[in-house]
């Protein structure tokens, strides 16, 4: 296997999950007699530009199909994050109704509503039927498709050319990386501006977050790989967020590479920071699986010992990571009874690989729990507060990663 950035042959293994379903997979009771896809999970390191990456298995379009079933507009935490990015960008770059804003992968439209509603001109790009389909009722033009160098081409030829490009949490999910970036500086208009979301390699690290890990996420990215691939496509990162999305997550700000805008000190001091917490030294990553390995066994004993006590656990979030946790572990609904998620399109469904029933939250007023475990530990504040009545109940909530914690 190459790297798909640099080319450089990979001999390195940061992290092996084993074989696993696609993590957004959900099953329907037919579904559960039939053979399920898997393929294996693990995840290289290059030690030439320090990209980290899965294993070339799944194609994209079986990872996200026209029944992909992550709805962003689920969480209300991501919602206020996209409302409050909206009314910065607006406000920093002047946007106005002569402005133009593309976002590539706006699933259901949850951050362009905002620019509709401010009267500024925009555009979703987005492969999945299923979740364009909920952004066209929000009054977004979509359209249906995958994003790369082509598209970007196709998007100046039709004039239109960007003022802002917004991609959220879809650097990550695009196997060829090179070619989407091209597409990116394709469709930039001069004196435009790119902000890419994406998890941050160090965090992921920091606290062991290996359920992040799954064939969606076809690379994982620090700002010093990141502000690479940008210099190879023309373009420049000039100034980089850092955010607690997601378990930490940078926003990265992008533009030509021949802008007048100065590189912020933010970068060159995130740079450092990288540096010095071992991303570009291969001990970094060769000492981790044992950490989550941990994780895994210390979840499972922790089932396993409930079990034994006649204890009922429950899950909340029918989440990606959730599915690469419990899949490592081997966790099946004798040990988790269900999930409960506010999806309504992963609800009646089937967690993949586990075959653990998703339920809605009302389950959780319908039957007791003695411990729920949040499987989205990102959004586990949110839960707790907004599911805090189950504490009343005797209900203690339980998060895995980093470390098992019990409320």
């Amino acid at each position: 296997m190459k790297c798909r950035h640099c080319g450089t042959t990979l001999v390195h293994t940061f992290l092996d999950l084993g074989f696993a379903p696609p993590s957004n997979a959900y099953l329907s009771t037919e579904d559960l007699r039939r053979p399920e896809k898997y393929f294996p999970l693990t995840i290289m390191v290059c030690d030439t530009c320090w990209l980290v990456q899965t294993e070339d298995y799944a194609q994209a379009d079986e990872l996200f199909s026209a029944e992909y079933a992550y709805f962003s507009s689920t969480s209300t935490s991501w919602l206020a994050h996209a409302a409050d990015y909206a009314r910065k960008m607006t406000a920093t770059l002047g946007l106005g109704a002569d402005s133009f804003v593309i976002e590539v992968a706006s699933n259901d439209g949850y951050l362009l509503k905002n620019f509709v509603a401010a009267g500024i001109p925009c555009l979703g790009i987005e492969p999945t039927a299923s979740t364009a389909a909920a952004a066209e009722k929000l009054g977004i033009p979509v359209w249906l498709e995958f994003f790369g160098e082509r598209l970007g081409r196709e998007l100046t030829a039709t004039g239109k050319q960007a003022d802002l490009i917004a991609g959220n949490n879809v650097y990550a999910h695009v196997p060829d990386i090179n070619d989407f970036t091209r597409g990116l500086k394709a469709a930039l208009r001069q004196g435009g501006t790119i902000t890419l979301e994406f998890p941050h390699l160090m965090r992921l690290i920091d606290q062991v977050q290996f359920d992040t890990v799954y064939h969606e996420h076809f690379s994982y990215l620090s700002l010093y790989t990141v502000g690479r691939i940008f210099t190879t496509c023309g373009l420049r990162v000039y100034d980089v967020e850092q955010l607690s999305t997601h378990g930490g997550s940078l926003r990265v700000y992008g533009c030509h590479d021949d802008d007048a805008r100065t590189t912020t000190v933010a970068v060159q001091q995130l740079l450092v920071q990288e540096q010095q917490q071992g991303l570009q030294q291969l001990e970094t990553y060769l000492t981790f699986q044992p950490k989550a390995d941990a994780i895994k066994d210390a979840l499972l004993a922790f089932l396993l010992e409930q079990k034994r006590l006649g204890r009922k656990v429950a899950a909340y979030g029918a989440a990606a990571k959730g599915n690469t946790l419990l899949n490592y572990a081997g966790v099946k609904p004798d040990l988790l009874a269900f999930v409960c998620d506010a999806a309504a399109a992963k609800q009646h469904k089937y967690m993949p690989g586990s075959h653990i029933p998703i339920l809605p939250p009302s389950a959780l007023q319908q039957r007791h729990v003695d411990y729920l475990l949040i499987l989205p530990w990102n959004i586990a504040a949110e839960v707790r507060q907004q599911y805090a009545w189950l504490r009343e109940q005797g209900t203690r909530f339980v998060t895995a990663v980093p470390t098992l914690a019990i409320d």
